[in-house]
């Protein structure tokens, strides 16, 4: 009988502890709760309310030309924005067109900014070769 109890002391466990897994999972979704809001950059824009349809999303990176209370211009691709002139914002528009011609451009004007300002942006933006300009408004809560 002596044998018997050393053969079951050596076998090994099949069994896997999944414990230490869970700790570092859960760790981690905490991690990326308490971050994600952070990484949401943006120019403070207060956009209009209006009834509209939104927009069917596509897959690809959206652009995004903003216009602030102050008429400053700021354009978005791929999450950075920084201040930039009517001139550079044409000319990086066409170049990100002229390497994928089918992203999409949206347009956020600040409710307080001039007609004149949208207006310039849509312009450029036209003259950057950009076929459809889509708006971008706060959902109406009436």
């Amino acid at each position: 009988m002596p044998r018997a109890r050393r053969r079951q002391k050596r076998r090994p466990m099949s069994e896997i502890n999944v414990v230490p897994y869970i700790d570092v999972m859960l760790v981690l979704l905490v991690i990326f709760m308490i971050t994600a809001p952070m990484l949401t950059q943006g120019v403070d824009v207060k956009l209009p309310n209006a009834n509209a349809s939104p927009i069917q999303q596509t897959e690809t990176d959206v652009m995004i030309a903003s216009v602030d209370s102050s008429g400053q211009f700021y354009l978005d691709v791929g999450g950075k924005q920084e201040p930039i002139t009517l001139a550079a914002l044409q000319d990086r528009v066409t170049k990100v067109l002229n390497q994928n011609p089918n992203t999409p451009v949206l347009v956020r004007g600040d409710k307080d900014v001039s007609y004149g300002a949208v207006v310039g942006l849509m312009v450029a933006l036209q003259g950057a070769g950009v076929p459809n300009v889509g708006l971008v408004t706060e959902p109406d809560n009436n």
